[in-house]
């Protein structure tokens, strides 16, 4: 009809149009035709994309049959990465991961300290408690042990400490076998003063306890030392020193002094940063002497609303033992510490 219209209006001027004009208009009018009756689909829209699914449900909604034979759109970027994104929280959280150091030891030699000082630093994140997965628990796996590990982001040291890890004689083997590159810190003390300090903590949890000399002692005035308390076996390093240079070189293994760990625990705190690879964050800004523990706390920091101390059990006053006992275990000891000054190449000065 409306062709008709519009063929009956133009076939007076027919004769001055040429054949391209007209190809022209018909293919006009086809198009105005076509939009007119086919609205939603019109080549416009197509040239700009798909139809928003909104618009197209304005004709009522689809049968089941319509919807399964719609066409889906394609993903965005599938062809560019066809591997899953990672979960937004790991992305802010990082991952968990075996520990690429571990204190080993000693019990009552400063480990606690040097986990609470060195988890300042804003690329080191600690395990809070021991796991004592390579001595007690390695039965449960490594992945296990990977679960009782902190998140932490690629450019982050993942730390536990366990302190008997050092004595139990398997352990150098399982953490080589973990990984061969794992670094190690030992905390020592003097081991005299290490024994009287273990002695005093479990006195506290079991009060019948034999005397410090009845323990120490098979005879004391022989000056005889039991070697099987556990007290007293700790404190030679030197021996359990010589397992773990079996499964790895001396220098993947760091010592910290104890008793420097009190009187300058920044200058500690820089040598630690320094074995694990660390910028020096840790310094002297960040500790100060608490004169009633005997110890060193750390400063307030700026989220908290005080200083944090380490625990009651920390700068705990010892058990007063007799002269003598401590004489003749000095004696005993001077042997075993003057082969572990060799050994690692520092005088410790334990007299």
């Amino acid at each position: 009809m409306a062709w008709a219209l519009l063929f009956a209006r133009l076939a007076p001027f027919s004769h001055r149009l040429t054949r391209t004009s007209l190809c022209f208009l018909s293919i006009f009018f086809t198009y105005v035709c076509y939009c007119v009756l086919f609205p939603e689909e019109s080549f416009v829209q197509k040239s700009l994309g798909p139809t928003p699914c909104c618009l197209l449900q304005t004709k009522g909604p689809r049968t089941a049959a319509e919807e399964a034979h719609r066409p889906r759109p394609a993903r965005l970027h599938a062809a560019r990465n066809d591997t899953p994104s990672p979960p937004l929280g790991s992305m802010k959280l990082g991952n968990k991961k075996l520990p690429k150091a571990i204190i080993v030891g000693v019990k009552k030699g400063g480990t606690r300290a040097v986990l609470e000082f060195i988890r300042i630093h804003p690329d080191v994140r600690a395990a809070g408690t021991e796991t004592h997965f390579f001595d007690r628990n390695y039965d449960r796996g490594l992945e296990w042990y990977r679960g009782l590990m902190p998140r932490t982001l690629e450019s982050q040291i993942t730390m536990e400490k366990t302190p008997s890890y050092f004595v139990t004689k398997e352990t150098p083997q399982r953490i080589s076998a973990m990984s061969r590159d794992t670094r190690l810190i030992v905390v020592v003390r003097d081991p005299v003063t290490r024994a009287i300090s273990d002695y005093t903590q479990t006195l506290t949890k079991t009060p019948d306890l034999p005397s410090f000399q009845e323990l120490a002692f098979r005879n004391q005035t022989l000056g005889t030392v039991d070697t099987s308390w556990n007290a007293i076996r700790i404190g030679l390093y030197a021996l359990h020193l010589d397992n773990w240079l079996r499964y790895f070189p001396l220098a993947q293994i760091h010592f910290v002094s104890g008793e420097r760990l009190i009187t300058d625990p920044a200058g500690e705190l820089e040598r630690v940063q320094d074995f694990l690879g660390l910028k020096r964050i840790v310094s002297d800004k960040h500790f100060y002497f608490n004169r009633t523990k005997g110890f060193p706390c750390l400063k307030k920091p700026e989220s908290s609303g005080s200083p944090r101390c380490l625990g009651k059990s920390k700068g705990r006053t010892h058990v007063q033992i007799d002269r003598d006992a401590i004489e003749q275990l000095r004696d005993f000891y001077r042997p075993y510490n003057i082969r572990f000054y060799e050994m690692v190449g520092h005088d410790f000065k334990w007299e």
